[in-house]
C-alpha cells in the first residue's frame, strides 16, 4: 500500500481526469451552461478527493467506503460525457479522452476495492453492505 494517496495510481489518473475535464469544459460554449459545467467539474473533482480523503480516514472500512463514491463519481462524469457530445461541447476525441480516463478511474478503483476488501472481517463486510444499501438514499437527500 502507498504511504501517501499522491502515489496511489487511481488518485493521479483521477487528477488527469479533473485537468481534463477542467481544460474541455473552458470553452465559452461550455461555460455558458453553467449547471452542465459545474456539475461534471464537480464530479470529477469528487474521484480525486474521494480517493484522498478515504485514504487518509486510517481504516480499509472507511477507505473502501469513500472508493466505492469515487468510482460512482466516474461513472457520472462518464454518462455526462455523452450529453456533453451530443449538444457539441465536446470533439469526439475530448470525449474519447475523457471516457478513457473514467474506464481507468474505476477499474482501478475496483482493483483498490476488491483488494482491500478480502482483507476485511465480518463485521467490516456488513458495515460496507449497509453503507451500500443507503447511499442511494444520501444522494436523494443532496
Amino acid at each position: 500500500m502507498a504511504e501517501k494517496f499522491e502515489d496511489m495510481d487511481c488518485w493521479k489518473v483521477a487528477r488527469e481526469l479533473s485537468m481534463a475535464v477542467y481544460r474541455v469544459t473552458n470553452d465559452e460554449s461550455c461555460r455558458r451552461d453553467f449547471g452542465f459545467c459545474d456539475q461534471i467539474r464537480r464530479a470529477a473533482v469528487s474521484v480525486m478527493n474521494n480517493v484522498a480523503d478515504g485514504f487518509d480516514r486510517g481504516s480499509r472500512k472507511d477507505f473502501i467506503k469513500f472508493l466505492y463514491i469515487a468510482r460512482a463519481s466516474a461513472a457520472e462524469v462518464r454518462s455526462m460525457t455523452y450529453l456533453g457530445l451530443d449538444l457539441g461541447y465536446f470533439t469526439p476525441q475530448e470525449f474519447e479522452e475523457i471516457q478513457s480516463l473514467t474506464r481507468r478511474c474505476g477499474g482501478l478503483t475496483w482493483g483498490l476495492i476488491k483488494s482491500l476488501r478480502s482483507k476485511l472481517n465480518l463485521g467490516e463486510k456488513l458495515a460496507i453492505l449497509v453503507f451500500l444499501a443507503i447511499l442511494p438514499f444520501i444522494y436523494r437527500t443532496l
